[in-house]
């Protein structure tokens, strides 16, 4: 696992190597064992590494046969051996033991094509000295990130915000449209990010730069529908046998290993399958908080034991959120998944004992885990029912029964469905996915921001891929615009930035593409069946796991801000997003914000989410852009 940056330049002058150290330096929490550089004229790159396999040979860059490409490479490749074994018979000679090596011969072989061929987790970019080109990579589903910016024909990546920032030919200048999107999503959709200059190669892409000209193609997404033709029997069966491979992947390592354990569906299989798998007793790492609302210790504790794992558990306090400025400086742009804060302390704890740590990521997302799923089938049939009975019967029933403002319940989640059911489709479920919608945002945003974010378009960026899930199940189609938006944009930047912060690794089996694309072969059936979200996997896995684990309704990873801002944080927050320089920043309607702020320090309204969002926007202002 490392971190990567460089940049090549169209002028022919040679690159500043101490700005390309700084650069590198930038992101040394990526790698703090050692770094490596590759100067050649206008083109410079570099990386820092954490020494996961080949700990004595693997040092980058690594070349390929005689030496006229060159690779610097953040990421596991799974495959690499049996990689390393087909390229040896078609004639290509090895120096190293590492998986890096295999990239940049597999690049040799098929050019442009070999991302195909690679099984795990990457972002890597090559030098082709042959046809002076620079090639970069990023994986299926974008567990590894990789930024980059074209100014005037000269082509800059890297791994973080940090290291891009420091280039001084790459602009501070903000994206309006980028900020309304993450005032829907609290997250930045790839490609665009918080800057204007510095754009977000997407997951499944690669890139080609030549002579100051730039080149970007797809070369994967699933593909849902060529369903196979099988019983459910034997679909529980190669669920199993498919998961099990890509835990029994991901256990490769030459350094300590673990995983993290919430307690949850996805977290819980991972560790049983590792504990069959593994020689060694499974180290685990669960994290909780005093609000037991929002605490699955008890039931990460349960698997635990279950499986004989040796456990370790962390609790985080209000006085944790000590940790926001970290967390700002690490995202470089602005982020508001608040599940960030024990992702990093989670991570933070775990690294004391292990470097590699598994995670259940992605299961949600291929097996239908979100209740929403089951609203958006819902609605489908419930708009079949006629009009004046939706409105006169229904949803009057649903009003009057009693709701609290400030805690989640089944009778408000209820009233948010409904109240989307009118929308269409890819409307409806943006408007259940967004944080602000178009109604909230209309009395916040000032004449000015409205003005400059009118491009933006959330639903439509969400629809893509409704659209493009043409001819296929609700269902799947759900499925799929969560695996191209809401996992690579919001869950995967998550992890990869909270733990790379403390230099642990972090592997997510469910995110292995076989395992996502026999996921997308299944009937939607196996996945959702009336009201039971994740029905095969929960049917499979009753011969692993306790049933409590497998049929309590699902938490998340939540944190308990609500709470934060009515108690200790209230200072904090107020301090920050109602200051002078807040308010003056012409982007939001400052009365608008002083009742968001006071409906919820008041109880009269639950607005956690919403503030969380202005807050981590306003500091990352303060950091980044002031």
């Amino acid at each position: 696992m490392c971190g990567i940056t460089g940049f090549v330049r169209n002028d022919g002058k040679p690159v500043d190597e101490a700005l390309l150290a700084r650069m590198n330096e930038a992101i040394h929490h990526r790698g703090p064992d050692e770094d490596g550089f590759y100067v050649n004229g206008s083109v410079g790159m570099a990386m820092r590494r954490l020494a996961i396999i080949d700990l004595k040979g693997g040092q980058q860059p690594i070349h390929n046969q005689d030496r006229t490409a060159w690779i610097v490479f953040n990421g596991e490749i799974y495959n690499y051996l049996e990689l390393r074994e087909r390229l040896e018979k078609l004639g290509h000679s090895f120096y190293t033991n590492s998986d890096t090596e295999a990239i940049v011969h597999a690049y040799d072989q098929w050019g442009a094509d070999c991302p195909k061929y690679l099984r795990g987790m990457f972002a890597f970019a090559i030098w082709n000295e042959r046809d002076q080109e620079l090639f970069l990579a990023r994986d299926r589903v974008g567990k590894k990130p990789l930024l980059y910016s074209l100014v005037n024909g000269q082509l800059i990546f890297a791994s973080e915000f940090s290291a891009m920032l420091l280039h001084p030919d790459v602009s501070r200048e903000i994206e309006p449209e980028a900020l309304d999107y993450y005032l829907s999503f609290m997250c930045i959709p790839a490609p665009l990010t918080a800057y204007r200059a510095i754009r977000k190669l997407e997951p499944g892409h690669w890139l080609r730069w030549r002579k100051g000209e730039i080149v970007t193609e797809r070369y994967w997404h699933p593909d849902f529908t060529k369903k196979l033709a099988i019983d459910e029997e034997e679909a529980g069966e190669r669920t199993v046998e498919i998961q099990r491979d890509a835990v029994k992947e991901r256990l490769m390592s030459e350094v300590p290993l673990g995983a993290f354990l919430s307690g949850g569906i996805d977290s819980s299989a991972v560790v049983a399958l590792m504990s069959q798998e593994s020689s060694e007793r499974v180290k685990t790492f669960s994290i909780g908080f005093d609000e037991q609302d929002f605490s699955e210790l008890h039931h990460a504790r349960r698997i635990a034991e279950h499986v004989g794992a040796e456990h370790h558990e962390f609790i985080v306090r209000p006085d944790a959120v000590e940790v926001l400025p970290t967390l700002v400086e690490h995202y470089g742009e602005p982020y508001a998944d608040s599940s960030a804060v024990p992702t990093y302390y989670v991570a933070k704890e775990t690294r004391k004992r292990v470097t590699v740590a598994l995670n259940g990521d992605g299961g949600d997302e291929s097996f239908a885990g979100y209740e929403r799923y089951i609203a958006m089938a819902l609605t489908e049939r419930y708009r079949r029912v006629p009009a004046f009975l939706r409105e006169s019967v229904i949803k009057e029933t649903v009003n009057l029964i009693p709701t609290s403002p400030m805690k989640r319940s089944v009778a408000r989640s209820v009233k948010r469905l409904l109240n989307g059911v009118a929308r269409p489709r890819d409307d409806r479920y943006t408007y259940w996915v967004s944080v602000f919608t178009d109604e909230t945002k209309k009395p916040l945003y000032s004449d000015f921001f409205r003005e400059q974010t009118l491009q933006a378009d959330p639903t439509g960026l969400l629809g893509t891929w409704f659209k493009h899930a043409n001819g296929i199940g609700i269902v799947d189609a759900m499925l799929l615009t969560d695996q191209m938006t809401y996992l690579p944009n919001d869950l995967l930047v998550k992890v990869d930035i909270a733990t790379m912060a403390v230099s642990l690794e972090a592997r997510s089996p469910f995110l292995d593409h076989h395992v996502i694309e026999f996921a997308a072969s299944l009937p939607e059936n196996l996945k959702l069946r009336r009201l039971t979200t994740k029905y095969l996997l929960k049917k499979v896995l009753r011969k692993l796991l306790p049933s409590e684990n497998l049929d309590r309704r699902k938490m998340g990873f939540g944190v308990p801000i609500g709470h934060w801002f009515r108690g200790k944080m209230q200072p904090f927050l107020r301090e920050v997003i109602l200051s002078d320089k807040a308010l003056r920043r012409g982007l939001f309607k400052p009365e608008a914000v002083r009742q968001l702020v006071e409906l919820h320090t008041r109880g009269e309204r639950d607005y956690s989410h919403h503030l969380w969002t202005l807050l981590m926007l306003e500091l990352w202002f303060n950091r980044f852009i002031d």
